[in-house]
């Protein structure tokens, strides 16, 4: 898998090509080296930090959490404990995510339940509930 170009990287790790680029400016990828004539010329790893990267935000990692996962992975005196904290801090802030969903979901439910769906859009209780000052 050695010598590849930024177009096999980025087909290879089911990504598009400004993936590529956007990871090498946010220093998650880092820049290959050039040929003579000037093609980026990347190793297999990359494909592998790619793809660790696209996992990780589909778990709800965000880039800088993810920098700080692969500077960890490379540490030598890192342990596991470390990347532990990390993922039961993503699961914390998932969990408060959730919480705040199902209670977005109770208000629209109970806003739905109290229209009708008939009337002059001026009588409509959404909108009253919306622009009303005393609802949270």
């Amino acid at each position: 898998m050695e010598g590849l170009k930024v177009g096999e990287v980025a087909q290879r790790a089911a990504v598009n090509l400004q993936t590529i680029h956007y990871y090498e400016r946010e220093g998650l990828l880092p820049r290959p080296p050039r040929t003579a004539s000037n093609y980026r010329v990347y190793t297999g790893d990359a494909v592998r930090r790619v793809r660790f990267i696209k996992r990780a935000q589909e778990l709800g990692f965000a880039l800088r959490d993810i920098k700080e996962l692969l500077s960890l992975r490379a540490a030598p005196r890192a342990c596991c404990a470390d990347v532990l904290e990390r993922a039961k801090t993503k699961l914390r802030d998932v969990d408060e995510k959730i919480g705040t969903l199902q209670g977005m979901r109770r208000a629209l439910t109970k806003l739905i339940g109290e229209c009708s769906g008939r009337g002059p859009i001026t009588a409509c209780p959404i909108l009253e509930a919306l622009d009303s000052e005393n609802r949270k």
